[in-house]
Order: structure tokens, then sequence, then C-alpha cells
């Protein structure tokens, strides 16, 4: 079982072959704009999942997946004279979920502010239950009744 740091090294040494092959060698209409995200390697360096994101709609989308897993082992090839260990880890392609992620962050943030706008609106029409400040300063005599 590899240390983690050598796993770590071996993954971004992937992510960035993979990229490079995907740009500048790989000759498939179907590919479209791809960024590799991130690369995740088992301790004992057989397998490795390629986080990727395509920009576009569904069908390109879907255009490249369909791409990518056909032309998996020629990725492989590359990768492992690339790498130049023993054993050439196994390739998984998962479509990255940043855009779907980003997109529910973004329309929490516009509900917080929609709420925070709300509350802002709310509080400046409200008036205090008694006192403006009900603290007592020095030197002041207390009100009557109070011990």
């Amino acid at each position: 079982m590899a240390d983690p740091a050598r796993a770590r090294k071996v993954a971004d040494r992937i992510k960035s072959l993979v990229a490079e092959y995907l740009e500048f060698r790989l000759k498939d209409e179907r590919v479209g704009f791809v960024t590799v995200t991130d690369v995740r390697v088992t301790g004992d360096l057989q397998q490795a999942s390629v986080f990727y994101t395509v920009f576009g709609d569904d069908d390109e989308r879907a255009g490249t997946a369909a791409a990518l897993e056909d032309n998996k082992g020629r990725i492989r090839s590359a990768v492992g004279k690339g790498l130049g260990i023993r054993l050439t880890p196994t390739l998984e392609f998962i479509p990255d979920a940043i855009p779907e992620g980003a997109a529910t962050i973004e329309q929490a943030l516009r509900d917080a502010r929609e709420r925070d706008a709300e509350l802002a609106r709310s509080a400046s029409d409200a008036t205090y239950a008694g006192e403006a400040d009900p603290y007592r300063k020095p030197g002041e005599e207390p009100p009557a009744g109070t011990p």
C-alpha cells in the first residue's frame, strides 16, 4: 500500500496527463470543452477516479461522457507511459457535480439575501416594547417602586 503522499503525487500527475491528452491528442468531435477538476487514487494505486466538467448543454455532456468511455483505453495507455510506474491504474471518468452544487449555493445565497431584506424592512417599523434604553446609568435615580 502506498503512502498518502505518494498517492496524491500520482493523482496530480494523472490529472495533468489526462488533461494534456484530452487537449492535444484526443481527436474526437464529441469531446466538448472539458476540464479535469480532480483525480483520486486508491491507496494501492490500482484505480483512479477522474472527475471532470463539461461546459455546454446536456447533449454536449452526454457526448463527452460517451467519447471518454470509448477512448478510456487510449487515455490509460498514455497515462501509463507518462507515469512510469509498474502498474497503470484503471481509469473511471465521473462527471463532477460542481455546476449543480454552485447553482444550489447561489440559490441559498439569494434566499438568504431576500430574508435579510425582509427582516430589515420589518425591523425599520419596529418599536421598543419598553424603554429604548432599559439599563440604569450611574448617577440616575431608580424609578419609583424598584428596590
